[in-house]
This record gives C-alpha cells, structure tokens and sequence, in this order.
C-alpha cells in the first residue's frame, strides 16, 4: 500500500506494523468526513481529492483552517486522544483516503515505541505548513474586526 510522503521515510518493519491499521475512505464532494464537535475517531490521509478544514469558533464565523490535498492529513483530534472533534473537514472535490483509529495508533506507539516515535515523527512533520497559513487568515480577520469596529 503506498501513502505518498507522508510515510515514505518509515522503515519497513515500521510500516509493517501501521499498515494493517489503515482502512478505505471514500466519498463525494460536499460530503462533510469529520464535523467539529463529534466523537474524534479517525485520522485521515488524503490519497486523491481536497478537502477543506474548518474551525467555527463559538462566537464567529467560520475559519478556513488548511486545504488538504494528496499526501496531507487530518483528523488530528484523534491522535492526541480528544474526546471530539476541534475542526470539521469536507471533501471539495471526490475524496479518497485512508484512515486509522487513533486508539489504535496511540496503543501501536505504547505497544512498540520505537516505531511509535518514528510515526508520529513522520505525520508531526507533514503538518507543519499548516499553522503559517492559519496564522495570517486568523491575523486577517482580526485586522477585518478591528476596521468594522
């Protein structure tokens, strides 16, 4: 089973143990994967389509947080252990990906640390641009708030 980049650096044994935990999503465009506020089950990556991540703080409007193409991943709720959602992802366009349990990736990393670390290394640094482009929409809006005011 191939998984772009993302994994691409894990040893094989490594990837032995990860990837019998992977299962087939898929779906339309306009299908909503994950809505923020559910049950944080699964993490996501994107093998073919786009998918747009959303944060809806409670007292405004809908932030675009990432678009998630080929090789990108969400559903981070479910990594760290969140009880729910903190985001919601809707395919854009016709949506192929793999997911996993986070309670099955969490005990993989507790059952077999070293391989444990070299995920979780391996999706920490494939995130990483993400929060650039947080950061100057969040900073956007604030600067929109502050001329209407």
């Amino acid at each position: 089973m191939k998984y772009s980049t993302v994994l691409k650096h894990l040893n094989v044994s490594h990837m032995d143990l990860l990837e019998p935990l992977f299962e087939i999503y898929t779906c339309n465009a306009g299908t909503t994967v994950i809505q923020q506020g559910m049950p944080a089950e699964y993490l996501y990556l994107v093998m073919s389509g786009k998918a747009e991540v959303s944060y809806k703080p409670y007292d405004g409007i809908p932030i675009t947080v990432a678009h998630v193409e080929k090789g990108g991943l969400f559903g981070w709720s479910a990594v760290v252990g969140s009880e729910k959602y903190t985001s919601s992802a809707m395919a854009i366009d016709a949506l192929e990906a793999k997911r996993i349990r986070g309670s099955a990736l969490r005990k993989l990393c507790v059952e077999h640390p070293e391989a444990g670390q070299d995920i979780l290394e391996s999706l920490a640094n494939s995130v990483s641009a993400r929060w650039k482009d947080t950061n100057a929409q969040v900073r956007s809006i604030l600067q929109q708030g502050l001329q209407d005011k």
